[in-house]
């Protein structure tokens, strides 16, 4: 499979179409087809960083100084906050294909809120996660302030990064020794 650039909105379009239509095809055929797994594996190094393995594409996780990393790459939270707002930026152009809203650009920027009193158990009463998530969207286009609202609830119901920070996920952890 090779990678391809869009490069106009008319090949976005196309490409968010296609995809559309090829998602409705197989899930209409059999509804299990829509059940996706997604794999990631993750290596120690140096201090606290990862080495992580998705697919063909690998990165690196760190933590500042601060937190007893070397800082040779963005941190678990950072990652968190990445992961929501391209998650965003594909629900947002994926919505307004559907809804045929005109979306020339999206950018978003995130900050999040973590009291590290909870990370380093310095208090159990304090979460050691983000205790609020701020996203400023920017989308640019001849649109109405009202269609670009619609976009915004299309977004806000069907992203699944966001659902993960909004909603409890179930996970379970199995430990094996070697």
């Amino acid at each position: 499979m090779t990678t391809q650039t869009v490069d106009t909105a008319t090949d976005r379009a196309a490409r968010l179409t296609d995809a559309g239509k090829a998602w409705s095809d197989r899930i209409s055929t059999d509804a299990d087809n829509a059940k996706l797994t997604y794999s990631v594996r993750g290596t120690g190094q140096g201090s606290v960083a990862t080495d992580l393995t998705a697919g063909k594409h690998t990165f690196r996780v760190d933590e500042p100084a601060a937190l007893a990393g070397d800082d040779s790459a963005a941190s678990p939270v950072e990652y968190a906050l990445g992961a929501l707002i391209s998650c965003q930026v594909v629900v947002y152009r994926l919505y307004a294909q559907q809804l045929g809203i005109q979306l020339d650009d999206v950018t978003i920027d995130a900050e999040g809120d973590l009291d590290v009193r909870g990370l380093f158990g310095v208090d159990d009463s304090v979460r050691p996660g983000f205790t609020d998530i701020r996203l400023t969207v920017e989308l640019s286009g001849p649109e109405s302030p009202e269609r670009y609202d619609e976009l915004q609830a299309a977004v806000q119901q069907h992203c699944p990064v966001l659902d993960l920070f909004a909603n409890p996920t179930p996970v379970s952890a199995t430990i094996r020794t070697r």
